[in-house]
C-alpha cells in the first residue's frame, strides 16, 4: 500500500509542481507524471465523481424496467354469487366453468377458461401482457422484449465498445451520447401500439445504454489517484442500487394507471441529467494526453487541481516521448486490435469475458427471476434492490483490502452455493428460498463490483475502455440467455436457479488465473503495463 499522503504535497524532482525539469535520462512516464499532477483527490475530483456516477441511476432504471412493465398482472374469478341488480347472474356460468376458474393456479390454466369468467384485479394497462392481452402467448412472445433488449445491449457494446478509446468522442462525449439516446428511446416507448414495436424500441434503448456503465466507471477512475480508485468505482455502484432500488417505488406508484407512465417517470429525468454532463463533466486528462490533446489535457487537470498552468506545461513537456501515443489516425476497433495483438493482454481479456459471462446470467437473472418465487414482486424487488447497498458499502470499505483474484472467486463461489439451495423442495426450505436468494445475489453484486474495479486495473488507458465494454459485453451476453431460463424455471426451478449458481461458480473460478493488482497505479500504454507485469512476476499473466 502506497503512502496516503497525497502526491501534490510532494516535492521531489519529478513532481508536477516543480520548476526544475528533471534531467534528461530520467524523465518521468505519462502515468507517473498524471499520478503526481492529479493527487490523491480533492472537492472537484469529488464532485465530478459523483456527478459521473449519476449514470448509473438511469443505467439501472432501464436493465430493470421490464420487471414490473413487463410483468403477468394479478387477476381473479368473477364468481357465481356475483348477481346484478334484476337478480339475474351477471356471466350466468355453469357451476363447472366457475370452479374450474378457482382451481386454477396460473395462466396456462387461465387461458382454458370463459374470458368473461376471470377478470385482472387492477387496470388492464399496468402491464403489457394485459393491455395487448398477450396472458396467453408463449413464454417466448412475453419475453421477447427483454431479451430484446439484452441483444440491443450485445450489438451497442460491440459497435460502441471502442469509441471511447478510438475515435475522438472520449469518455465524457460517449458517456453524454448513450445517455441522450437511450433516453429518447426510453421515451418514444411510451408511444408503442404493440409488442412489436415495443421490443424494437427496447432493442435500441439496450444499444445505447451498453456504454454508459463503462464510460461513467472509466471517466470517474481517472479523475483520481491510485488510492482512491476503488473507492469511487464504488460511487457507481450506489447509484445503480439507488437507480434499483427507485423502480418499486415508481411502479407502485403507477399501479392503477399505466406502464407507459413508468418509462416516463425515467426518462425525462435522464435527459435533464444529460444537459449537466454536457456543461459540468471535465474529459479524462489520461484519455487526453494519450491522444496527444495536451493543451485540453492542461485545461481539464487546471480545472480538477490547484495547480497552476504554467507548472502543467512545465510537467507535461517533461515527459517521456515516447509514452504519449496520440494515434490521431487510429480507426475504430484500432484498440481491440491492440487487446488482440498481444498473448497477455487477450489472456487476461478472454478470462475476464468468462467469468463475466457467469456473473451476467446471475447479475440480471435473479431480478428477471423474482415472479417465479412465492412472493411479493413488489417487496422481493425491494428487498433485492436493498440487498446491493451492503454489497457497495462492503466494497467500498475494504476493496482497497481485498485481494482482486482471491475475493472474486470467493463471492463467486458462496452466490453459486446459495443459488442452488433456493432450488431444494421441502416445506421448510420453501420458506428460507428468498432468503438463499437474497445471499446469493448480495454475493453476485459483490462480485460484479469487484469484477469492473479489477478489469479497469488489468488495462492500461489506451485501451481501458474497450477492455472493460468487452468485459461488461460478456455479462450482457449471459444477461440475455438469463430470460430463457428464467421461463425454464416456471416448470422446474433447478432450471433457473441452479443454472445460475453453476454459471457464476465455475466462471468464478478462472478468477485465479488473473495477475494481482491490489495497490497498483494505472499504467497509460500497453508497453508500460507490459513492462510492469514483467517486472513485478516475472512472468506476464
Amino acid at each position: 500500500m502506497g503512502d496516503s499522503t497525497p502526491l501534490l504535497s510532494q516535492t521531489n524532482n519529478t513532481s508536477c509542481d516543480s520548476e526544475t525539469p528533471p534531467p534528461n535520462n530520467h524523465l518521468p512516464s505519462l502515468g507517473s507524471t498524471i499520478e503526481k499532477c492529479i493527487g490523491e483527490i480533492n472537492w472537484c475530483q469529488f464532485l465530478q465523481a459523483i456527478l459521473i456516477s449519476v449514470s448509473w441511476i438511469f443505467d439501472a432504471q432501464q436493465t430493470f424496467i421490464t420487471v414490473f412493465t413487463d410483468a403477468l398482472p394479478s387477476w381473479h374469478c368473477v364468481g357465481e354469487h356475483q348477481i346484478s341488480n334484476n337478480g339475474s347472474s351477471l356471466l350466468d356460468p355453469t357451476r363447472e366453468i366457475w370452479n374450474d376458474c378457482y382451481s386454477a393456479t396460473s395462466f396456462n390454466d387461465v387461458c382454458k377458461l370463459p374470458r368473461g369468467s376471470w377478470a385482472w384485479d387492477g387496470s388492464a394497462q399496468v402491464s403489457i401482457i394485459s393491455d395487448w392481452a398477450l396472458e396467453c402467448e408463449s413464454s417466448f412472445i412475453t419475453g421477447f422484449p427483454a431479451s430484446m433488449f439484452f441483444m440491443g445491449c450485445l450489438v451497442g457494446g460491440l459497435f460502441l465498445s471502442t469509441l471511447a478509446d478510438s475515435s475522438s468522442l472520449g469518455r465524457k462525449n460517449m458517456l453524454f451520447f448513450s445517455c441522450l439516446f437511450m433516453s429518447f428511446s426510453s421515451l418514444l416507448t411510451t408511444l408503442s401500439p404493440n409488442i412489436w414495436i415495443y421490443s424494437s424500441l427496447k432493442f435500441i434503448t439496450g444499444f445505447f445504454r451498453a456504454t454508459i456503465g463503462t464510460s461513467s466507471l472509466v471517466l470517474a477512475s481517472e479523475l483520481v489517484g491510485k488510492q482512491w480508485r476503488g473507492k469511487i468505482g464504488v460511487i457507481g455502484f450506489f447509484c445503480f442500487t439507488i437507480g434499483f432500488l427507485s423502480l418499486p417505488a415508481i411502479a407502485y406508484a403507477n399501479q392503477t394507471t399505466s406502464w407507459r407512465n413508468i418509462y416516463l417517470w425515467t426518462s425525462v429525468p435522464t435527459i435533464l441529467y444529460c444537459i449537466l454532463v454536457k456543461f459540468f463533466v471535465q474529459e479524462s486528462p489520461r484519455w487526453l494526453l494519450v491522444r496527444g490533446k495536451k493543451e485540453e489535457a492542461i485545461t481539464s487537470l487546471k480545472y480538477i487541481t490547484s495547480i497552476t498552468q504554467s507548472n502543467l506545461h512545465l510537467a507535461i513537456d517533461n515527459m517521456t516521448p515516447q509514452e504519449e501515443e496520440s494515434n490521431l489516425n487510429m480507426d475504430l476497433f484500432h484498440a481491440l486490435k491492440m487487446l488482440c495483438q498481444r498473448k497477455w493482454s487477450s489472456r487476461r481479456l478472454l478470462l475476464i469475458m468468462i467469468i463475466g459471462f457467469g456473473l451476467g446470467v446471475v447479475y440480471y437473472g435473479m431480478p428477471l427471476g423474482l415472479g417465479n418465487l412465492s412472493f411479493n414482486l413488489y417487496l422481493s424487488v425491494t428487498f433485492n434492490a436493498l440487498s446491493e447497498l451492503p454489497s457497495s458499502l462492503v466494497t467500498f470499505l475494504f476493496i482497497d483490502k481485498f485481494r482482486r483474484r482471491i475475493a472474486l472467486p470467493m463471492f463467486c463461489m458462496l452466490s453459486a452455493v446459495c443459488s442452488v439451495m433456493s432450488t431444494i423442495e421441502g416445506e421448510l426450505w420453501s420458506k428460507m428460498e428468498i432468503g438463499f436468494e437474497l445471499v446469493s445475489f448480495f454475493s453476485a453484486c459483490t462480485s460484479f463490483s469487484i469484477y469492473v474495479i479489477y478489469t479497469t486495473e488489468l488495462f492500461p488507458t489506451c485501451v481501458r475502455n474497450s477492455a472493460l465494454s468487452m468485459a461488461r459485453l460478456a455479462v450482457v451476453f449471459g444477461g440475455a440467455l438469463s430470460p430463457l431460463l428464467v421461463a425454464a424455471g416456471r416448470g422446474n426451478k433447478f432450471l433457473c436457479y441452479g443454472v445460475f449458481g453453476l454459471s457464476i461458480g465455475i466462471g468464478g473460478m478462472f478468477g485465479v488465473f488473473l495477475p494481482e493488482t491490489k495497490g497498483r497505479a494505472l499504467c497509460d500504454t500497453m508497453d508500460e503495463e507490459e513492462n510492469k507485469g514483467k517486472n513485478s512476476c516475472g512472468i506476464l499473466l
